[in-house]
């Protein structure tokens, strides 16, 4: 079934984690059924950030559950967010951390790099060396920017190099892989994620294009159709997401 927002299921190490769980609960119980992943097989949940298209399934995730779950993720994801197009609109995560925590969640917050289980690591905050795709605002006592601090991706360990998933790649593709590259001491083999490239400038694209260094790119949700088009016809390894995809690595 699909539906807007990013979920994805790794597995490895004898561990499965689930990053991110798309805005509907329905689609992402829904899909977990179809591929035969009980809810209670999920060992870690890995929030990538704290925008509702991600956290959305969070809720009747846990509810599906019979007992508690790790939660991977940044301090920041509890901020009040809004988005101004076309209309003021809440973009935050759309539920409490008390009720969740009830439900089972054990939030394991942090800003730095950390492995959390083998195998498994947090990139932590992401070092900003060149453009970020940040968006929306903090909604505070006045509106101002939001840097999407809370911006993080999943590090898999594969041995020789790395894998990396990240849910929208707000603090900027480039900026992503060079991080994951400091804090793991590995080449990135694959990106896998969003990449929010919608509406990039020509100049961006190309960017990427010349200064990405990794052997596949896996990309969907907020990549956007012609920006992962020009990337398809520009640079090799680079192939399209969408529910149900297997990537074996």
């Amino acid at each position: 079934m699909g539906g807007h927002g990013f979920s994805a299921l790794v597995e490895g190490h004898g561990r499965r984690v689930l990053v991110d769980t798309g805005t509907n609960g329905r689609v992402l119980l829904n899909n977990m059924d179809e591929l035969d992943v009980e809810p209670d097989s999920i060992d870690y949940v890995f929030i990538t950030h704290g925008h509702y298209d991600h956290t959305g399934g969070l809720k009747a995730f846990l509810e599906a559950r019979s007992r508690p779950v790790k939660v991977i993720a940044h301090p920041g994801i509890f901020v009040r967010r809004v988005a101004l197009k076309p209309e003021r609109r809440e973009i935050g995560i759309p539920f409490e951390k008390e009720e969740l925590e009830e439900l089972g969640a054990r939030f394991v917050l942090r800003r730095e790099p950390f492995e959390f289980t083998e195998g498994f690591m947090s990139s932590g905050e992401i070092e900003r060396e060149t453009w970020d795709r940040a968006v929306g605002y903090l909604a505070e006592d006045d509106l101002k920017p939001d840097p999407v601090k809370d911006d993080i991706a999943l590090i898999i360990d594969l041995g020789e190099n790395v894998a990396v998933i990240t849910g929208c790649g707000h603090s900027g593709v480039i900026n992503i892989a060079n991080h994951s590259m400091k804090v793991s001491g590995k080449p990135v083999k694959a990106l896998v994620g969003g990449l929010h490239l919608i509406g990039a400038k020509p100049e961006t694209l190309e960017d990427v294009v010349k200064n990405l260094d990794v052997e596949f790119l896996f990309a969907g949700h907020c990549t956007g159709l012609e920006s992962f088009a020009y990337l398809r016809c520009q640079m090799e390894g680079v192939e399209p997401l969408h529910v149900g995809k297997s990537v074996e690595l």
